[in-house]
């Protein structure tokens, strides 16, 4: 396997000036492993985004094409890495084998959309309105427009997607895509991993002759503000926790030029379980949804937290076979200590709530995660209580008891935005439900029917966003092609001569994509 430096990468050089150091841990037992990594000074956090700044103009001035072959080297580098890159991401994070060369694909797999995107050429979002000298009262002149990247990003690696939300993930492809140089920030809890992905894309850098600087990393604890605040930096992409991502809006606000954040922050993503639903397939119903809570130790963005149903004898049933199953489940290794820490006090939290009852589980104990299972009174959601609407990131789960379809609309009226929101219904249902969902398009970027939200196809039409606090911006999204769109600004050219516009905008239509000539889609060359 490579030799891991543990040194910063900045203008596609290796960095350590620093005296702070970092180790790398094995998540399963907490021993040190034999990676050490130097935390970023000021001065190279300032150099890091001064050669993204200083790649930038020549980045997105390369043909879409260009960059498409950097996505695919990109992929292929990725899917190069072996057996012992494997290995090393598994002791990071506690993650099985499978799991990993499943996200590696799925990575690799978004670089290759994204190239995807570029060449068939809909990101331009290019319209032309061409001049129309005779127009009474007054004339048109000639206006076209299309969409540029933003400028250099910043981006911060998730703690639950080692590979698909981190070095490679879907904010660095999507920013890449759109003509933008990347600064990652590494996450503290997988240096080993970054490292080595990181190694992966300058290989495909070089491969592709892209400059030098399109994309740098750094380490640390304490450099994400610096990054922000930075003002070559232009935009922040983000998963993680609520306060932190905060915490960047705010930053990146006060700054004399302040610039969009898309951070994904928290999501309890609600499942709505309908009477006729759980009167046919009630058992059916509790073993799907416990397997959805327990799928990767409940550490998904999308892993369902709460669970609504009306009173019924069927969701009596239902609640007492999901104790079965909660009970039946063994502890889990998390993905590191802070995130089994934070679990532990979720917990506490819920069980000093009066209206919290515990249902089943283990006592939380030891070095691993107990699988939990609550009920909470209807009131406590009704009345705004804020500790239903925390995320807990972890194997647990809340079920709400409503008395009636008035009740349950409630609920929901009371809950904030939601990555996802799911229904689990028979026909019947979804008729005397059906004015459920124009509320849940209000509260929620992705609907489920009888599904389970655990899993996030990567594709044109998905969206992994939501109103807030699931994230800071719900017209975007972080997963899928659309995710392109947070990294572009459109630009409108009024007059231009034909060779001084961007390829999409030029009268022969040379990329041969389909744009808006005077307010009709068109593959057509236009002007004279």
């Amino acid at each position: 396997m490579t030799q891991i430096l543990g040194h910063n990468f900045i203008g596609g050089q290796r960095s350590a000036a620093g005296t702070v150091t970092l180790q790398s841990l094995d998540a399963t037992t907490g021993e040190a492993l034999p990676y050490t990594f130097v935390q970023a000074t000021e001065a190279e956090v300032d150099a890091a985004a001064q050669a993204a700044g200083a790649a930038y103009p020549a980045f997105r001035s390369l043909p879409a094409a260009r960059r498409a072959e950097f996505l695919d080297a990109i992929a292929d580098e990725i899917d190069a890495l072996g057996d012992d890159f494997v290995a090393t991401v598994c002791r990071e994070t506690a993650l099985p084998a499978g799991r990993i060369q499943g996200e590696r694909g799925r990575t690799s797999g978004q670089m290759r959309l994204f190239a995807t995107v570029l060449r068939r050429g809909d990101f331009y979002g290019a319209r032309i309105d061409l001049a129309l000298p005779e127009r009474k009262p007054l004339p048109r002149v000639d206006l076209r427009q299309c969409r540029i990247g933003l400028g250099p990003v910043a981006v911060f690696g998730a703690s639950n997607f080692p590979l698909a939300f981190s070095t490679a993930g879907g904010d660095t492809a999507s920013a890449l895509a759109a003509g933008c140089p990347v600064v990652f920030k590494a996450h503290g809890g997988h240096m080993a991993t970054a490292e080595l992905v990181a190694l992966a894309i300058l290989r495909a850098a070089e491969r592709s002759g892209m400059p030098s600087g399109v994309f740098n990393m750094i380490f640390g604890g304490g450099v994400g503000a610096a990054l922000v605040k930075h003002p070559a930096i232009q935009a922040v992409g983000f998963t993680g926790s609520l306060g932190g991502g905060r915490a960047l809006c705010d930053m990146a606000a006060a700054r004399p030029q302040p610039i969009p954040v898309f951070a994904e922050m928290s999501s309890i993503n609600p499942m709505l379980l309908l009477p006729e639903a759980l009167r046919v397939r009630g058992e059916q119903i509790a073993s799907e949804l416990g397997a959805s809570v327990m799928l990767g130790a409940g550490q998904f963005c999308t892993s369902p937290g709460l669970v609504l149903g009306i009173r019924s004898p069927e969701f009596s049933a239902f609640l007492d076979k999901l104790g079965q199953f909660f009970s039946t489940q063994p502890a889990q290794t998390l993905l590191n200590a802070g995130g089994l820490c934070s679990y532990a006090d979720g917990l506490q939290r819920l069980i000093s709530v009066d209206g919290i009852r515990h249902l089943s589980g283990q006592a939380q104990t030891g070095k691993q995660a107990q699988p939990q299972l609550f009920q909470a009174d209807v009131s406590l959601l009704l009345n705004g209580d804020k500790v239903l609407q925390e995320e807990i990131f972890g194997p647990t789960t809340i079920v709400v008891e409503v008395a009636d379809h008035a009740q349950l609309t409630q609920a929901l009226n009371s809950l904030h935005g939601q990555l996802t929101a799911t229904l689990i219904a028979e026909p019947t249902d979804l008729e005397q439900f059906a004015d459920l969902v124009p509320l849940l398009e209000q509260k929620a970027g992705r609907l489920l029917l009888n599904g389970y939200p655990t899993g996030v196809e990567v594709s044109d039409a998905m969206v992994h966003g939501g109103p807030y606090p699931a994230t800071s911006d719900a017209r975007g999204t972080s997963v899928g092609s659309l995710a392109i769109d947070r990294f572009l600004r459109p630009v409108c050219y009024q007059n231009y001569p034909d060779s001084l516009l961007p390829d999409a905008l030029k009268n022969a239509n040379p990329l041969g994509i389909r744009r808006l000539v005077n307010g009709q889609p068109s593959q057509e060359a236009v002007g004279s």
